[in-house]
């Protein structure tokens, strides 16, 4: 997943992108309102968590106009705001959840697995491809029943890849979901991703449909 983080305390901040790092996210972060509001508009994302109290445009500025201009992406409000007026303010300008601070890590990957499992129209925790099985709640990948290894980056592939299966996924757009923004991405370097998945996964499993993208297909296996 590629999540947009908007987070203005110097060492909350950098600390939870390290958190979602650690468990292959890639994350985009924003220290404050307007730069928040811009990445929003213009970069892809798989999720945001934003904060309410932010410096230049509020938390709920920010999603109010991200709803305005079409962006359906899922957001979690993580704040420390606790009052029922500022969930209902939340969820009137479009959030999708609400985490306060305090919080365990494991619970804000969990809650950000489900919304985007969600967004992409899928009910079941447990996505399956053929003898490829995906657990969206723990973020492990199967084969044939038995762990699959994978880097950072055939995570993230991969992971875009089940959860729209059978579809045809441009080419830009999983560069825009498996790298961060400020990443210096080699133009050959989703192909040298591609080519180790296949390795792992079956050729045949990852189709190549060519001035487009690429596409994870089932092959009449359970789905």
């Amino acid at each position: 997943m590629r999540i947009l983080l908007v987070e203005d305390d110097p060492d909350l901040g950098p600390a939870i992108a390290r958190a979602l790092r650690a468990e292959h996210c890639a994350v985009d972060l924003a220290g404050d309102g307007i730069d928040a509001q811009h990445l929003g508009e213009t970069e892809a994302y798989d999720a945001a968590v934003l904060d309410l109290g932010l410096p230049g445009r509020t938390g709920a500025e920010i999603l109010a106009a991200w709803r305005a201009n079409g962006r359906a992406l899922p957001v979690l409000v993580l704040t420390a705001r606790e009052a029922w007026a500022d969930k209902v303010t939340a969820f009137k300008a479009g959030a999708d959840d609400y985490l306060t601070k305090p919080f365990r890590v494991e619970e804000l990957m969990m809650r950000l697995r489900a919304l985007v499992r969600r967004a992409a129209g899928h009910a079941q925790t447990r996505i399956e491809c053929g003898p490829l099985a995906f657990e969206s709640q723990t973020g492990q990948f199967e084969l044939d029943g038995l762990p699959l290894k994978l880097t950072a980056f055939e995570w993230r592939v991969l992971s875009q890849l089940i959860l729209r299966r059978e579809v045809v996924i441009e080419r830009l757009d999983l560069l825009e979901r498996v790298y961060e923004g400020d990443a210096d991405v080699d133009s050959n370097s989703l192909e040298v991703i591609i080519g180790r998945l296949r390795r792992k996964i079956g050729a045949e499993r990852i189709e190549t449909v060519r001035g487009r993208g690429y596409r994870l297909t089932c092959g009449g296996g359970p789905a």
